[in-house]
């Protein structure tokens, strides 16, 4: 069978090309994909430990078996449902848009999360940050994590607003709303939200400093 893969930030780099074709045995594991990608790659192979492989959109372990026809992707380490508001986009962001999606009378409590660039990084001055995502993914699983936080604490409402593309220090990367009934629970949940964000939406950051750039999360 015929599987396409599709590669993102560090991974693009390394493969030099944004999809490729693989040819595998029906009933083929993720194993047997990543261990033909290094092959046929063999610049993946130092960075294939550090990657999450996603099929159809869903995270997936080495023991899984890949459905023919599936797409799947190479995800790198991140730098960030129904009922909320989730959209990456290439304009600026707009704090008052994510407030509005969530304020309501029944909800007391409203807590707001702004991420922007900073112009600085580990002693280093930043001069921009390149973002790009996996997207219909990434909105996926903003949703989903939306979903989470309203089970855990519910009541709660949720907004997201991410930036892709260049951006200079000032700018904004991230927005975040989340409203409850109380402010306890619109705290905790904002918190998570942002927390859950950086472990596994698939958006990427590229930092450039005066001395050269680095995908964040991978080093040097």
């Amino acid at each position: 069978m015929k599987i396409i893969v599709r590669f993102f930030a560090a991974a693009r780099e390394r493969a030099r090309a944004s999809t490729r074709e693989v040819e595998l045995p029906a009933g083929a594991k993720v194993s047997d994909l990543t261990a033909a990608l290094i092959q046929a790659i063999p610049e993946l192979g130092p960075l294939m430990p550090k990657l999450r492989i996603a099929v159809a959109e869903e995270f997936a372990g080495p023991d899984d078996v890949i459905p023919e026809g599936a797409e799947v992707a190479l995800i790198p380490p991140v730098a960030g449902g129904s009922g909320g508001l989730y959209r990456l986009q290439d304009t600026p962001l707009s704090l008052q848009e994510v407030v509005d999606a969530v304020s309501a009378v029944s909800q007391g409590g409203l807590v707001t999360f702004s991420g922007a660039v900073r112009d600085h990084s580990k002693g280093k001055r930043v001069t921009r940050l390149d973002y790009e995502a996996y997207g219909p993914m990434a909105q996926k699983k903003l949703a989903q994590i939306g979903d989470e936080a309203r089970e855990k604490w519910p009541g709660t409402q949720v907004a997201v607003l991410h930036r892709l593309g260049t951006l200079v220090p000032g700018d904004l990367a991230v927005v975040i709303a989340v409203s409850a009934p109380h402010r306890k629970e619109a705290f905790r949940a904002c918190e998570y939200v942002i927390d859950r964000l950086k472990e596994d939406v698939p958006i990427w950051k590229k930092e450039y400093a005066e001395d050269g750039e680095v995908w964040v999360g991978l080093g040097p």
